[in-house]
């Protein structure tokens, strides 16, 4: 009789404990659920606990000390921007907060692209960890400031001593937490490196999972072409035994339109045959550099800026001016050519370079070299074709980028990509166009890079990741961003959650820093 009435209260006490509600920190319903592999929305309610999605599905009692009624809004997970210029900007206390970041759906970036960036990966990280910051950063080894640092800007091979010293601090900077190598073989001195080179500071980066992604050497047809230069990339995957990443892919200049076809003809056989290739892009038809890098010739920045000078004002000038006057060209003329930031004179920021040199009475390849006398000037370049974006943004292995900075309000006129580019892509590309649909858009944003780069736990709403989380009405999303008036938040992420804290609820951002400097996984 005894065990008869103790099964009976053991199966009540059961059933009592069966329908105990589950408890979180967060608990988001109601919304239509994008999780980032490309399937089409689903519903399901999404329990945070701590930093991590505990539950996902159908979790009816649920209660949380926060309830989110996301009211059939999408719910993704954050954004991963692949190729950022933020990382000096959130080692400030002024900009350490990131919304310029947060607003456009961003919770990770990669820093350090291109080549640039601090060699020392352990200090930026702990000053990260010190202050806090407001999103995740992944960081590359750059190539560009590790040749510098060991051969300053000479233009020849490293000899074996040299080399063996980029290659040791490549791996250092992958043992101190890097997701791969970054190069900008566009630019001085990365230019001056051939292929060896960066194939044997790749090669240090593969056994700890190294990715290899390169602003590469021509975007057009400065030098090898940017058919060659995207071949160099893969020939570097393959060789060094890394993935390999075309850094914000494009084909640039009025000469150039159209080479997006074989371009991903060459990256889809390169895939077919077994090497891991991929892309990033930022969705817009003008690109941002400074006068040196879109103008200069390579030749002209051996030994540095004041060697450079030196050739300008001197014997060498008129030599400069007709190679800047070719690239001028390039671009599509200096009407396409827009001041973005000249610390000089701020009043010539926003307007042309076409326009400035006919005020001055001379022509703009002179008047590029008379700006470059007194100060570094940036440059918004107008130079591409809408259907050479809709075709690289449509490829499987692209992923989103801003290629933005983060400065202050105010500071200059910079491209608004570092406001807009991932609203721009979910406005433009998705509900207007309809270039690509909507999970595909948000795939690479989220999956895909978590995916290339080793990210454990990133980039997907499953019960176990990490809570990056966004909350948005797709007809609400908007760059605000302009060429014109560039420092604009952008618009419809109204909720954001950054490791399981919100960073933004109904618009408003909280004082939330939970942003981590994030290390790759690949086991």
């Amino acid at each position: 009789m005894w065990l008869r009435a103790a099964i009976l209260a053991t199966a009540v006490v059961g059933s009592v404990s069966a329908q105990t509600p589950q408890q979180f920190d967060i608990l988001i319903r109601n919304g239509r659920v994008l999780d980032g592999t490309g399937n089409p929305w689903y519903r399901a309610d999404i329990g945070i606990r701590g930093d991590r999605i505990a539950a996902m599905g159908s979790l009816g009692s649920a209660t949380a000390k926060t309830v989110i009624d996301a009211a059939d809004k999408y719910v993704t997970p954050g954004f991963i921007d692949v190729h950022s210029h933020a990382g000096g900007g959130l080692a400030t206390e002024e900009l350490k907060h990131g919304q310029p970041l947060l607003a456009q759906g961003l919770t990770t970036v990669f820093v350090n692209p291109d080549g640039g960036g601090p060699i020392d990966l352990a200090a930026q990280r702990a000053t990260y960890e010190k202050q806090h910051i407001g999103t995740n950063v992944a960081q590359f080894v750059p190539h560009g400031s590790i040749r510098r640092e060991v051969m300053e800007m000479s233009d020849r091979d490293p000899n074996a001593a040299e080399l063996a010293r980029m290659v040791e601090l490549s791996r250092k900077g992958m043992i101190d937490g890097g997701v791969g190598l970054s190069s900008g073989l566009y630019y001085a001195p990365g230019s001056y490196s051939k292929i060896g080179e960066v194939i044997a500071m790749a090669k240090a980066t593969a056994p700890y999972g190294g990715v290899y992604s390169s602003h590469i050497r021509d975007e057009s047809d400065y030098t090898i072409g940017v058919v060659a230069a995207v071949q160099e990339v893969i020939d570097i995957a393959e060789q060094g035994g890394v993935i390999g990443v075309v850094s914000h892919m494009k084909a640039l200049g009025p000469g150039s339109w159209g080479l997006s076809k074989k371009l991903i003809d060459n990256i889809d056989a390169a895939r077919k045959r077994g090497v891991q290739v991929f892309a990033d892009q930022y969705p817009y038809e003008a690109s941002g550099t400074g006068i040196v890098g879109a103008l200069i010739p390579r030749s002209a920045q051996v030994g540095g800026r004041d060697a450079m000078m030196k050739r300008i004002t001197g014997e060498l000038r008129n030599e400069i001016r007709a190679e800047v006057k070719t690239n001028i060209a390039r671009r599509g003329g200096a009407e396409t050519l827009m001041i973005s930031r000249y610390s000089v004179n701020p009043s010539f920021e926003g307007q042309r370079l076409s326009t400035l040199a006919a005020k001055a009475g001379v022509a703009p390849e002179e008047y590029a070299l008379q700006l470059l006398e007194k100060g570094d000037a940036s440059l918004v370049s107008f130079n591409m074709s809408e259907g050479d974006i809709e075709s690289i943004m449509r490829q499987p292995w692209t992923m989103t980028c801003t290629d933005g900075d983060l400065v202050r309000m105010g500071q200059g006129v910079p491209h608004p990509r570092a406001y807009g580019a991932f609203a721009r892509k979910l406005k433009r590309y998705v509900g207007e166009r309809g270039s690509v649909d909507i999970a595909t858009a948000i795939r690479s944003m989220t999956t895909l890079p978590a995916t290339v780069f080793g990210l454990k736990d990133r980039g997907q709403l499953r019960a176990g990741a990490f809570a990056d989380v966004l909350i948005f009405d797709l007809v609400k999303v908007n760059d605000a961003a302009t060429y014109d008036k560039p420092h604009q938040l952008s618009e419809g992420f109204d909720d954001i959650i950054v490791n399981g804290e919100l960073a933004r609820r109904t618009g408003r951002f909280t004082t939330a820093l939970a942003g981590r400097v994030l290390r790759p996984d690949r086991r």
